[in-house]
């Protein structure tokens, strides 16, 4: 079978097979004879006829045909209804492939009225019919797509009962409507009447839509879940869960002597200065001495201030003021400021730089280039390291001289006026000056560099010198000087301090009824040494002598023409700028 449709194979002979199909012997009694009509063409499909004997009407009816599903058999018996055995045996039996399993027998249309010509004349006619085609020579059966000489026959319904005979007595039953829809398969004759046609081939349905949107829905669920994978992994890192080892918490606390806990201990007591004054504007660092709000930081940073507008303080905990200047002095480089209306302040505690050696640790608290609550650490690398900062007014009046601690924790821009702690969060120093690289050889915050940075040199006042100065600004606004009475000869290259010839301005290099004078040195004598420890330089002297009190006793060792000398002396006072 090919798409339901049986296909006929035949090929011509000589002799057409229908000549050699005898005929059926006449009915004696003519009854129950039902003559083969020829084949119709396959366009115009007529119902079969059964054509009726003229027997009388009482003699019983022809037997009916039925035929029963998958039975070759009766297929066989039906044929034999038909034509003889001959014909029977040229035919066979249909192949497996070819037989169809016969529904259930459906009621046949009553056949019209038979024609009323007697039985000899039927035979004489269907002798006379001409074959469809040549016989077969092969005895092929008969399936398969008929020859080009023949239309294709009609497919033959299942044969129903026969109608009553018609006559006398014997109404004709009315025609039962037929049944809509395609007509069942039965048993293919290709010798029977013909009948309806074969149902048309069902459309095949176009796959292309499909296949098209089968793929654009199969590209949207790869898109919607490709990305949420690729968000998943973005956010994830993987597909799966990546947990890193990491310590669990623990105490935050940190012992008071360490960096982290000298630092959580004095930042609440350090601020951050920002002036601006005399068109200019600057950064710094002091911190709080007391609870009346006076804060301690170095001269040159608010040495631009013309009035209390132009300093504002910011505390650690964020909360800004304003402060007014107090008092300053060049000399030293100190200088205080005070708030008023701030509450909560927490003033650091002062410790003793005499205490202090060389590798004690330290830790500086500042804004290095406005970054305010920095802190670094290091060491005390040197102490009574003698500085000189200032002299930008070149008439040496800003000039500060100052006997150093000297730091290698590092301090930059910003740091100046900021405490140096010990490891008891005790104030021993105040951050004045680094040395820059590629500096000019001058002390200062740069020191003269063009890019000023820490090298690991700075430098802090002592909190004994800066006490009495800060005492002395708060109580007087003025701070007071310690002298010996005598001018220096700054332009001596040998070693030592030399005294000068004539002072400033023609007057005597020493200072009538002065602390010199009374201790008996002159002018030319060169002083080697203060207190044991020696001086190469004027400098060097000034920042001994200024490390001291106005009233201190001094011993100083003095070369005279020559010989060494000692002389002792009580040291006086000036009035600071």
């Amino acid at each position: 079978m090919n798409n339901g449709k049986p296909n006929w194979w035949s090929r011509p002979s000589s002799t057409p097979e229908a000549a050699r199909i005898p005929s059926p012997p006449p009915s004696g009694d003519g009854e129950g004879d039902f003559p083969l009509p020829a084949p119709q063409p396959r366009a115009t499909p007529e119902p079969p006829v059964a054509a009726a004997p003229a027997a009388p009407a009482e003699q019983p009816p022809a037997p009916s045909v039925v035929l029963t599903k998958g039975d070759p058999q009766g297929q066989e018996r039906d044929r034999g209804q038909d034509m003889d055995r001959g014909q029977g045996q040229d035919r066979g039996q249909v192949p497996e492939q070819a037989q169809v399993p016969a529904p259930e027998p459906v009621p046949a249309p009553p056949a019209p009225p038979a024609d009323p010509a007697p039985a000899p004349q039927a035979q004489a006619q269907a002798s006379q019919a001409q074959p469809l085609h040549a016989p077969d020579e092969y005895r092929t059966p008969p399936y398969g797509e008929p020859g080009p000489w023949a239309p294709a026959p009609p497919v033959q319904r299942l044969p129903g009962p026969v109608p009553p005979q018609q006559g006398p007595g014997h109404p004709v039953p009315p025609v039962p409507p037929q049944p809509q829809g395609p007509a069942p398969w039965g048993q293919y004759d290709p010798w029977g009447v013909g009948g309806p046609a074969l149902p048309p081939a069902p459309a095949k349905r176009s796959r292309k839509g499909l296949a098209v949107a089968g793929a654009l829905v199969f590209a949207l669920l790869t898109g919607v879940i490709g990305g949420g994978i690729g968000a998943y992994v973005e956010r994830n890192g993987g597909l799966t869960t990546v947990e890193l080892p990491q310590a669990a918490a623990e105490d935050t606390g940190r012992a008071p002597d360490s960096v982290a806990g000298i630092a959580a201990s004095a930042l609440p007591g350090v601020v951050t200065l920002h002036v601006k004054g005399s068109g200019s504007s600057g950064t710094g660092t002091g911190f709080v001495l007391n609870t009346k709000g006076h804060i301690l930081t170095n001269n040159h940073v608010v040495d631009g201030a013309r009035s209390s507008a132009d300093i504002s303080v910011t505390f650690s905990s964020g909360e800004t003021a304003r402060a007014k200047l107090v008092g300053k002095d060049t000399g030293y480089d100190l200088a205080v400021v005070q708030v008023t209306g701030v509450s909560g302040l927490k003033p650091l505690p002062l410790g003793n730089s005499d205490n202090v050696r060389v590798g004690d640790p330290v830790v500086a608290i500042g804004a290095p280039f406005d970054l305010s609550n920095t802190v670094t650490s290091g060491i005390i690398s040197a102490k009574e390291r003698p500085i000189t900062a200032g002299g930008e007014k070149g008439d040496g009046s800003d000039i500060s001289y100052v006997d150093a601690l000297q730091t290698d924790a590092p301090i930059n821009p910003g740091n100046s006026g900021g405490p140096l702690l010990d490891s008891k969060a005790r104030v021993i120093g105040i951050n004045s000056a680094i040395r820059a690289a590629g500096g000019s050889g001058g002390d200062g915050e740069g020191g003269g560099a063009s890019q000023p940075g820490s090298i690991g040199l700075g430098f802090a006042i002592p909190i004994n010198q800066g006490k009495r100065v800060a005492e002395e600004l708060i109580r007087t606004g003025k701070a007071t000087h310690p002298v010996i009475g005598v001018s220096l000869d700054m332009q001596y290259d040998g070693d030592g301090a030399r005294v000068g010839e004539k002072g400033k301005d023609g007057t005597a290099s020493v200072t009538p009824g002065g602390p010199a004078a009374k201790a008996g040195l002159r002018p030319g004598d060169v002083i080697t040494k203060v207190d044991g420890q020696r001086v190469h330089n004027g400098e060097e002297l000034i920042v001994k002598i200024r490390a001291h009190r106005p009233g201190d006793r001094l011993e100083l060792t003095l070369d005279r023409d020559g010989k060494e000398l000692t002389k002792t002396l009580t040291l006086g006072s000036s009035q600071g700028t």
